[in-house]
């Protein structure tokens, strides 16, 4: 064990580079990030009808599996949080563990992923703003389709530019609108399911048991249940809610003492979203009126329109204004840490423009062009998608997919790490997280999670993608193309240069 130097500053030093961002995000700070990017009022309340049309009320199951397999990946990031206490997360994690060839294809991944994810966010709005009044329903009717695809892509494009405003103002107007948002999460939180609690018509039990008519409310997917549709489920609902928990990683180079507090809130955020989220899903399964109901597979209705049942609708209505805010507040965490990834590989030379992406204000000490990139690439997402009716769906599959295979990535580097003994060469520092003697078993269970995750995400079923062929290659296509594209800019750009010097 060895102690870090006195400042964070002098810690930063150690790994070839200058503090410029602004350490002002304290321990509660670090968890609201990633609490808010996990967001459960965002990620269950949008993604709820498609792991109930997938599955019914069964797909409850897929969510202490996924908790669980993520929690074993969240261990071996809150290690290398405390190791490496840098801006950009899992790049510089992979980067220092492997190559920067290997560093840099996890953060051209994530980046993408990150991207992918603020456009899949901003359209959450439409699963929650209609419900509220039909006046937010600007475009044709909620009846159509496409007219609600097109809806979701005006009113997601309108959070994206205000998150880039607010991103752009600088890290502390960010992290104090992040801990409002967080306290009122937590408190919409618990103040729904003590409401759910009081309106329940079943016990536990008979909420998630395996029965006979409650497998699948999807017309296009008419199977009596079991694994296939379980394991659909967990590729939609749980698994985009439940990542994103590395975001307090990359702050923490605006956050005091990161080697201590980054690790911590990785894991205190992602245990309290997932016990939280656990608690809704079962109490909402158990206040609902009708688990047969179609409109709970619909997104038309899900979660949204469950509450509005179940409460009333003027409460229904003025929780789902606390819904809102938490997309809000999650946008803002999305963006927050895209930009601190495209600030980390531009400051290491490996994109585009990196002069200009990695540029900090000196008046809000935050990387100004990154924010604008970010929004405007995930605003270009939505347009492209414009009138398409399986939007929320594709690109909340591709985010999924891009996420789970970085973390892949870095949980194999670090394994193979572990297999060489090249741990023995690192620095521990005293008083952080370090998984000891559990590490190389954990480390593997991360490995055969990260495989199953991406190989269950990427398969074509129509419980999770529908009967269209290209819908259900959409995931698997998109990534061959990113892959590719990103392979043959490193190549020319990095490779092929040097070795023309």
């Amino acid at each position: 064990m060895s102690e870090p130097p006195h400042n964070d500053s002098g810690d930063l030093a150690r790994f070839g580079y200058r503090q410029e961002l602004k350490r002002s995000m304290g321990s509660f700070s670090s968890f609201a990030a990633g609490f808010s990017y996990i967001s459960i009022l965002t990620g269950l309340f949008q993604t709820f009808y498609l792991g109930y049309g997938a599955a019914g009320s069964h797909f409850f199951w897929s969510w202490p599996m996924v908790l669980a397999g993520q929690f074993i990946v969240a261990l071996c990031f809150a290690e290398l949080a405390a190791e490496f206490p840098l801006s950009g997360g899992v790049y510089q994690w992979a980067k220092f563990m492997g190559s920067p060839a290997i560093g840099w294809i996890t953060g051209w991944i994530y980046l993408a992923c990150l991207i992918t994810s603020l456009a899949a966010v901003a359209l959450a709005l439409e699963t929650s703003l209609p419900q509220i009044s039909p006046w937010f329903q600007w475009v044709g009717t909620i009846q159509n389709p496409a007219d609600v695809a097109l809806n979701a892509v005006v009113l997601g494009c309108l959070l994206i530019l205000l998150s880039t405003l607010i991103n752009a103002m600088g890290i502390r107007l960010l992290a104090t609108i992040n801990n409002m948002g967080v306290f009122a999460e937590l408190a919409g939180i618990i103040i729904l399911i003590a409401l759910l609690a009081v309106h329940a018509v079943r016990d536990p039990l008979a909420a998630v048991a395996f029965s006979e008519g409650t497998a699948s409310v999807n017309e296009a997917s008419p199977t009596s249940g079991g694994l296939n549709t379980l394991l659909a489920a967990s590729a939609l609902t749980a698994a985009y809610v439940l990542y994103g928990f590395d975001t307090a990683g990359s702050l923490a180079e605006e956050t005091h003492d990161p080697r201590k507090r980054a690790p911590r809130a990785i894991l205190q955020a992602l245990a309290t979203a997932g016990i939280a989220g656990l608690l809704v899903l079962l109490l909402a399964l158990m206040a609902v009126h009708d688990l047969s109901a179609s409109e709970l597979g619909s997104s038309k209705g899900g979660l949204p329109l469950l509450i509005k049942t179940v409460l009333g609708g003027p409460l229904g209505k003025l929780f789902l204004c606390d819904v809102i805010f938490a997309i809000i507040v999650c946008a803002l965490a999305v963006q927050s840490g895209v930009v601190r990834l495209m600030f980390a590989m531009s400051r290491d030379n490996q994109l585009p423009f990196s002069d200009l992406l990695g540029k900090v204000s000196s008046k809000t000490h935050t990387p100004v062009m990154a924010s604008i990139v970010c929004g405007t690439g995930a605003s270009i997402i939505l347009v492209a998608n414009l009138r398409f009716p399986k939007v929320i769906e594709i690109v909340i599959s591709v985010a999924i997919l891009w996420a789970n295979l970085a973390y892949l990535i870095v949980v194999s580097v670090m394994l193979l790490r572990r297999l060489k003994k090249s741990t023995s060469n690192r620095t521990v520092y005293a008083n952080t997280f370090t998984m000891g003697k559990w590490g190389l078993p954990v480390n593997v269970l991360a490995v055969c999670w990260g495989l199953f995750m991406v190989i269950n995400v990427a398969w074509p079923r129509a419980e999770t993608y529908g009967t269209e062929w290209y819908n259900q290659w959409a995931a698997l296509l998109y990534s061959l193309v990113l892959l590719a594209a990103g392979g043959s800019y490193y190549w020319f750009a990095h490779v092929n240069k040097k070795s023309m010097t």
